[in-house]
């Protein structure tokens, strides 16, 4: 029987305790029992968030957090920004445009970051623009935009700045109030190791404003009506209890670590990551890579579906592949949540033999994986 390794941008890994939290007998929502538990999750949430407003959760993967929060701080024919570095800055504009939002798109060449000049250019010549939305870690390129400046600049505007931090929260850096950053959304099966199925939502004050003025119709994505439950310690709708159970588990864990020290992990095994693939012979997609994902072109030619389905045939490994225009063309290994060095070495090492067995020649046999091993220092 082969063992299967998850290395893949979400869902990622579980921990054993996190998962068990999810086979305990179920609560009703409207007892005390639950919302004891649903208020430790405010509490944990708003320390990964780094931020002392509420969270809201939604139930649903992390694009729910995504269409809500254009459907609550937006109203059609808005002008907004869309930042776009990849696949999930495409989707902001995709939801803007779904929802009648004038979008505005600033693209980037794949693995190259949002360049926060032409944010703070593109706000002054249209001072009528709402929002800026852009994503926090972009993992179908491997590449984390500069928040903090960027933050900085939206916030000397009227507009307010929404940030996709799906797959960075809990992994990259990510500071909610002290950068000015006004909705940030994410979901719960990437960083935060808990299965997909819950998503959340931040807003600061000025976010709220947005809020206000927002004339799209909703009920269940609405803001005010979830906000409007915290203090009672529910939700308005019924809730996803298991998975909660499961969230407040995986969030006492890194608050029991101190999320400088699992960014500062995740920055460890970036590192290690990115030295692995070099001594492939292979060079990095992005000019600013993440601290959650590594994403590596391969070489003219090489057919990069069939490397995927082969490491995980042969050898039970899962990485990812790439997405639209780079499909086929670059692999990505996530080193985020639950993942450790341990898994790295085997990722590295399944990866060596997989291109080996596709005749592709390995510049240092076995380098790979040391570089990997060195996350464990």
């Amino acid at each position: 029987m082969k063992k299967y390794h998850l290395l893949t941008p979400g869902p990622t890994p579980i921990p054993p305790n996190v998962a068990a939290k999810s086979a305990e007998p179920i609560l009703h929502h409207r007892t005390k029992e639950f919302s004891a538990i649903f208020n430790s999750v405010q509490e944990g949430l708003k320390y990964v968030f780094q931020t002392k407003n509420d969270v809201l959760v939604i139930m649903g993967s992390g694009t729910a957090a995504m269409e809500a929060a254009v459907a609550n701080t937006t109203s059609a024919g808005d002008k907004v920004l869309v930042c776009s570095v990849g696949s999930f800055g495409e989707r902001w504009a995709k939801l803007c445009q779904a929802y009648g939002v004038d979008a505005e798109v600033i693209r980037e060449e794949s693995g190259m970051p949002v360049n926060p000049q032409k944010v703070q250019d593109a706000l002054k010549k249209n001072p009528a623009i709402k929002a800026v939305f852009l994503q926090h870690t972009e993992t179908s390129a491997g590449t984390v935009n500069d928040l903090k400046t960027i933050g900085k600049i939206v916030s000397e505007t009227p507009a307010i700045l929404v940030v996709d931090a799906i797959s960075g929260l809990g992994g990259e850096e990510l500071r909610m109030d002290e950068w000015n950053l006004d909705v940030v959304v994410s979901g719960s099966q990437k960083g935060l190791m808990t299965a997909p199925g819950l998503s959340m939502a931040s807003l600061s004050p000025k976010g709220w404003k947005a809020v206000e003025t927002s004339k799209h119709p909703k009920f269940y994505w609405d803001f005010k009506r979830i906000k409007k439950s915290i203090p009672d310690g529910e939700t308005p709708w019924t809730p996803a209890v298991t998975l909660l159970q499961s969230l407040n588990e995986a969030l006492r864990m890194i608050k029991e670590e101190t999320i400088e020290k699992v960014w500062e992990k995740h920055r460890r095994m970036a590192k290690a990551a990115q030295a692995g693939v070099k001594a492939l012979g292979f060079s990095l997609l992005s000019s600013q890579p993440c601290s959650v994902l590594t994403a590596a072109k391969l070489p003219e030619g090489f057919d990069g579906g069939l490397l995927i389905k082969k490491m995980l045939n042969d050898y039970g490994v899962s990485v990812a592949g790439g997405q639209d225009n780079l499909k086929g063309k670059i692999f990505r290994l996530a080193h985020m949540g639950y993942i450790d060095a341990f898994d790295l070495v085997v990722g590295f090492t399944a990866l060596e033999k997989t291109l080996g067995n596709m005749g592709y020649k390995i510049p240092a046999p076995g380098k790979a994986a040391m570089e990997a091993a060195t996350a464990l220092v």
